[in-house]
């Protein structure tokens, strides 16, 4: 416990000092259950959110990606008209919205974290500090590093980057330009590729630590987030053939259980006596029928959403459930089936689904279209997708902005309520104004600047480098 609080004490951003009394790097890192332990205090916090003891949508990594990108996007829609989050789905955010700081700061918690790792098991000199251990911690730090820098460029575009724990260094960082920090991530995963194991053994077959191909497959999404198709569509490839380690289950509802075969990678969520075992997404979107209309969950599926399924995809029948409410057909996200209500005793059945082999067909059909490598395996790939999902192929006589949109469209619908793909992936493409401005939640529209998150003003005040988005 000490050892785990000491690596989270930074609780704003990256620009507080060590407090005094805690545990010091040496010592943190002086054996293997030491570095061990610090890791996992990371994983830790960024799903059981220990901030500030909450539970639920509390952090990027427990939900908030999901559900206040799937608002800001058309995915998804709050029931509660009068609170805060609805400013969200009407694309009217606020410059000292709490969720957005929450995204934040738990953000560059786990960097912070990451960091503390990277630089303590580099300083240490410990002979019980073992050399696979240092070069596997140090792989997963900076995939973490990396992943939680994909989340923060994506919500608040340029953010300071740090890379060190040291608060001289930090205080008072200046925002780092896209193309660098996207440059960083590249870096930390194609080293962290050569430091993570090939399999799973790490965790005892568990899918809950990032292996080599969980960091392939993020740099898959990172190289075509920055445009460079040819390795985006190589680096997917390299996960897709790993078929003795990842499989689509043909069985929709296999899909997000705990060590699915399509899971690339999962975080194990705590055995929390307010989650009841429920994954964030369980906690917050699962609801007991039973007690409808009387208990409905907070967030329901949008009706543009509800509206692009095709007739007879099975992803809406096992995806998603439906009631009648006010005589209109009102449809819940249902990939994950245990809320608090249901979790069942003594036995976890689902782990928090991060990311998943159906992302990386998307990702090469996309950068296989976009590098003009090949329609006709750009479209084999969707086929994939969709003949999993009950669907008829594609022809194959589209053209290429015809694959383009169905790219578009499979992405919305196979990874619809998940982690802001659907937000990202419009703003990327440079389709978020046409596609967002006519939603009609969101009328009158109040202008382009909301697809950034706002820099919490405690940063702002805290740092007087820092500067404020446009429109905030």
């Amino acid at each position: 416990m000490l050892i785990t609080v000491a690596l989270a004490s930074c609780k704003d951003l990256v620009s507080i000092p060590e407090p005094i009394g805690s545990v010091t790097t040496k010592k943190v890192f002086a054996t293997d259950a030491q570095a061990n332990s610090a890791m996992a205090g990371i994983y830790t916090r960024m799903i059981n959110n220990a901030l500030d003891g909450n539970t639920g949508t509390q952090g990027f990594a427990t939900g908030m990606s999901t559900i206040f990108g799937g608002m800001s996007a058309n995915e998804l829609v709050t029931a509660s008209t009068g609170s805060a989050d609805y400013l969200f789905n009407t694309n009217r955010l606020l410059a000292d919205n709490g969720s957005s700081t929450k995204i934040w700061v738990t953000a560059y918690d786990a960097v912070y974290g990451a960091n503390a790792v990277i630089e303590g098991i580099e300083a240490s000199v410990s002979e019980k500090l073992h050399d696979d251990v240092r070069k596997r911690l140090t792989g997963e730090a900076k995939f973490i590093r990396a992943f939680s820098y994909f989340y923060l460029v994506n919500f608040f575009g340029e953010v300071p980057m740090a890379l060190t724990i040291d608060f001289n260094k930090t205080v008072n960082m200046k925002k780092t330009p896209k193309a660098e920090v996207y440059a960083q991530m590249i870096k930390d995963l194609q080293e962290a590729k050569n430091l993570l194991p090939d399999n799973f053994s790490g965790a005892a077959g568990e899918r809950i630590l990032p292996t080599k191909w969980a960091a392939t497959a993020l740099l898959a999404r990172i190289y075509l987030y920055a445009g460079d198709y040819s390795n985006a569509a190589a680096q997917a490839s390299d996960v897709i053939s790993q078929s003795a380690l990842f499989q689509l289950p043909a069985d929709l509802n296999e899909v997000f259980l705990k060590n699915s075969q399509e899971a690339i990678w999962q975080l194990q969520q705590g055995d929390l006596p307010a989650n009841g075992k429920a994954t964030p997404e369980g906690y917050t979107l699962v609801a007991n029928k039973a007690t409808i209309p009387n208990n409905r969950p907070f967030f329901h599926m949008s009706d543009e959403l509800k509206n692009d399924f095709e007739m007879n995809d099975q992803r809406k029948t096992a995806w998603t459930w439906n009631e009648t409410a006010a005589g209109k057909e009102v449809y819940y996200p249902y990939k994950y089936k245990v809320g608090t209500y249901n979790a069942r005793e003594g036995v976890m059945t689902e782990y928090y689904m991060v990311m998943r082999l159906a992302e990386q067909y998307l990702i090469r059909a996309e950068a296989r279209a976009l590098a003009n490598q090949s329609l006709n395996l750009a479209i084999a790939d969707l086929n994939v997708i969709r003949r999993r999902a009950g669907l008829d192929d594609l022809p194959a006589t589209l053209s290429k902005p015809e694959v383009i949109l169905a790219i578009e469209h499979e992405k919305e619908i196979e990874l619809f309520a998940e982690w802001g793909h659907r937000f990202f992936d419009l703003k990327r493409t440079g389709r978020a104004h046409d596609v967002l401005s006519a939603v009609p939640i969101k009328q009158p529209w109040n202008g382009d600047n909301q697809f950034l998150y706002p820099i919490p003003r405690t940063e702002i005040i805290a740092n007087q480098n820092l500067i404020q988005n446009p429109g905030y």
